[in-house]
């Protein structure tokens, strides 16, 4: 029913509307066209500046005025932004950030990267999407490009942006154009870039792909996907995280099950990829962490309900992985019970707080929970994480302390939850008493002196 509606009213764009489009494709292929970001953190402010390395003049749209502050001074808190590249750009005047989102009236195209988190409930919570889209229809102008980039479950442009954008008075196809484009950020990841990861478009009528399309061709150095709506390009965010979801899931059931009979999970793993295809290769670890692949699959959950469908294998696999840190707790215990020693009182140092390593980025991070439960049992903790000198714990600052020999050695259990490349795994297995290592960090350790468990 969608898509017939918006093929009738794309019939209706006028002659005037046609050029104007012309205009606004004009002004994306000379970079002359001003670009908008809503939402400067690990989404918006690469994108950004991928926008500005590419010519054209962007303003940057942010609540928080810090982030502003230190984006106006050419200060960088993104870990996959290169100084020296956000530093120049400011200092040409390509880029500059507001709290002012009046100045939404001076863009040719927004594109909205805020966050989608869940509530208490496991719902998705759609109202920093719904705030920026009022921001921007109070702003809205004839020819304006409007991109949703947050990662969100299907039907959500069309069926809230697009009703907030069209209470301005314009019409999307017509005055207007409005698509969805999902994020692919991939925190530390050293090859794939937001410049050169391959993005997916779909706008709600053709013309809005292709507008849409044509500023990240003109943008990015990845492949351009256009596809037939936003439903199909939001379902197919979800699908991405989904499948690593349930993948994930499978290896750390495995990881459960090959412990429980003496096997292996990581020499099996490696087993099973030597196989060139049929197999794509998934590693346990204490949880899942991140920005979307503990998220996103909820949201395609919740959507089901309105359809009358249960995702079994999608909560399953949540359930999995969301007892990750208590069959972690659980393994901890019974390494110090064997060694004659309680949990209570016993020192653990905790190696890594960050979700993955080498980043800063605690977003879901699985070793929160892993914390509190060893709090709730009397341990005595140290955290030791290089990229992350603080974080806050149940409404605590929490300092970390840097790795040393006498720390490890102190130690009654080091539990490795991180496997930043940064930390002398050498070191560690040569100085700690016992170790618990869920991530397989030492795999190449050739000698280890301690008592020696992995997940």
């Amino acid at each position: 029913m969608q898509s017939r509606l918006s093929i009738k009213g794309e019939s209706k764009v006028t002659t005037e509307t046609k050029v104007k489009q012309s205009v606004l494709l004009d002004k994306i292929q000379n970079r002359t066209a001003v670009i908008g970001v809503v939402g400067l953190g690990y989404v918006g402010l690469p994108l950004a500046v991928e926008k500005a390395k590419a010519g054209f003049r962007v303003i940057g749209f942010d609540v928080q005025e810090k982030r502003v502050n230190m984006v106006n001074d050419g200060v960088n808190f993104i870990g996959d932004v290169v100084d020296d590249d956000l530093q120049k750009i400011v200092n040409e005047g390509k880029l500059i950030a507001s709290v002012d989102y009046s100045k939404i009236k001076e863009v040719d195209a927004v594109m909205i990267c805020v966050p989608t988190p869940l509530d208490e409930y496991q719902q998705p919570n759609t109202s920093y999407v719904e705030s920026s889209a009022r921001s921007i229809a109070a702003h809205l102008h004839q020819d304006m490009l409007v991109v949703l980039e947050s990662t969100t479950y299907p039907g959500t442009t069309e069926e809230i942006v697009r009703p907030i954008l069209e209470s301005s008075g314009y019409e999307v196809g017509k005055d207007f154009y409005l698509a969805y484009s999902p994020e692919r950020v991939d925190p530390g990841n050293k090859v794939f870039k937001t410049k050169n990861t391959p993005k997916v478009v779909g706008g709600v009528t053709t013309k809005c792909t292709k507008i849409a399309a044509a500023l990240y061709r003109s943008v990015l150095e990845g492949d351009v996907h256009e596809v037939s709506s936003p439903a199909v390009a939001e379902m197919e965010k979800i699908l991405e995280n989904t499948f690593r979801n349930i993948n994930i899931g499978l290896a750390n059931e495995m990881a459960i099950l090959c412990h429980k009979m003496g096997i292996d999970v990581w020499e099996v793993i490696n087993a099973a990829k030597t196989k060139p295809y049929g197999f794509m290769a998934f590693y346990p670890g204490p949880g899942l962490g991140g920005h979307c692949i503990p998220i996103d699959p909820f949201y395609l959950t919740w959507k089901a309900r309105e359809y009358n469908y249960h995702t079994r294998l999608i909560e399953i696999a949540g359930e999995i992985n969301n007892s990750m840190p208590d069959f972690v707790l659980s393994r901890a215990m019974q390494m110090l019970n064997d060694a004659q020693k309680p949990l209570h009182g016993s020192k653990i140092t905790v190696l890594g707080v960050a979700y993955k390593k080498d980043i800063e980025d605690m977003r879901e991070s699985p070793v929160l929970p892993i914390l509190e439960l060893l709090e709730q049992n009397h341990a005595n903790v140290t955290v030791v994480d290089p990229h992350v000198p603080r974080f806050q714990l149940k409404g605590r600052t929490i300092e970390t302390t840097p790795l040393t020999p006498e720390l490890l050695s102190a130690s009654d259990l080091v539990l490795i939850t991180t496997d930043h490349t940064t930390f002398d795994y050498q070191m560690i297995a040569d100085h700690s008493p016992m170790i618990f290592d869920t991530r397989n960090a030492l795999a190449d350790v050739t000698k280890i002196k301690a008592i020696y468990e992995k997940l």
